[in-house]
């Protein structure tokens, strides 16, 4: 089966290298959200983008999900003695990358190709794109102002409170090439249990997506990043909440019904299974919480059992 995934960062990753296990790399596609996007010390960084290709190749930080495994900090720690903000932690290695993605952007590379350049030089496979070549930035309208996201998430710790969120850029923004064509021609289309607001929301807003997802909306299915109405990773669930939302997998489902025809529930949100149904989704029953390599692999068996019932 070709499919295609919609991703943001850590929650996503986890599933990703199930479905990297259980798939040739040729018929794995992943769209990754950049409204997360930033710029620091004059170097550009794509904290999704990173995080999805870290772990598929298979040198990401095991503990926190992002960076690099066991990197170190020197350079941050000098960037603070001289007054430069080190809230946003860089590796030495992490920096590495993000030096040579600013480095090709400067000269002219678009984020795909920069993307891809980085990807094959840790030997990828997987054919990971950015949900655009044109900046989109994800700003929230919170009690304390406006606020980037990662100054929201990493330097306030998700404290302020939540009133609207913005994707500066988004209406200009253009789906980078082949985001569309791989939806359009995969078997089957997942949508990550990131958080749906600020990881898939972004990629949702960038024109054209949304439209194709929907021809395609029996073949589309969602994994819940919901489960027993916490998020498992991130501040999903108090997002929703902050936003006058109920923390459940239902909510996620009523975000997604106009696209995604098929719902993956985690089984200890059964009781949830009718009134999703009666979104006019079909929903199928897994243990959706990753916790070993296993986990991860069963689920993205299960996610293409689902898929594959689309077919028949």
């Amino acid at each position: 089966m070709a499919i295609v995934a919609l991703a943001g960062g850590v929650g996503a990753s986890k599933l990703l290298l199930g479905l990297s296990k259980v798939l040739p790399a040729e018929d794995l596609t992943v769209t990754v959200n950049t409204g997360d996007d930033l710029e620091l010390h004059g170097l550009s960084i794509s904290p999704d983008l990173d995080i999805v290709t870290y772990t598929l190749a298979g040198i990401a930080n095991p503990a926190t999900g992002w960076g690099i495994r066991e990197d170190t900090f020197a350079a941050l720690e000098w960037l603070g003695k001289y007054g430069r903000p080190a809230w946003f932690h860089l590796g030495d290695r992490d920096l590495a990358t993000h030096i040579h993605r600013t480095a090709l952007l400067r000269s002219g590379s678009s984020v795909s190709e920069a993307g891809h350049s980085i990807s094959a030089a840790f030997g990828v496979k997987v054919r990971i794109l950015p949900m655009s070549d044109q900046p989109v930035r994800t700003m929230l309208r919170t009690s304390e102002g406006l606020l980037a996201f990662q100054e929201y998430l990493v330097h306030r710790r998700a404290e302020p409170v939540v009133e609207g969120i913005e994707f500066a850029g988004a209406g200009q923004a253009l789906p980078s090439p082949g985001v569309i064509e791989s939806i359009g021609s995969a078997d089957g289309i997942v949508i990550c249990p990131s958080n749906p607001l600020i990881s898939i929301g972004p990629i949702l807003a960038v024109p054209g997506i949304r439209e194709a997802l929907r021809a395609r909306r029996s073949e589309v299915l969602a994994v819940s990043p919901i489960v027993g109405g916490k998020s498992l990773k991130g501040p999903s669930d108090r997002m929703l909440e902050q936003l006058g939302m109920k923390a459940s997998a239902l909510t996620v489902a009523g975000l997604y019904r106009d696209f995604a025809g098929r719902f993956l529930l985690d089984l200890q949100d059964h009781e949830l299974q009718p009134s999703i149904e009666a979104l006019d989704m079909k929903v199928a029953l897994a243990q959706t919480v990753m916790r070993s390599d296993d986990d991860k692999r069963v689920l993205a068996q299960s996610v293409l059992s689902f898929l594959g019932q689309a077919r028949k």
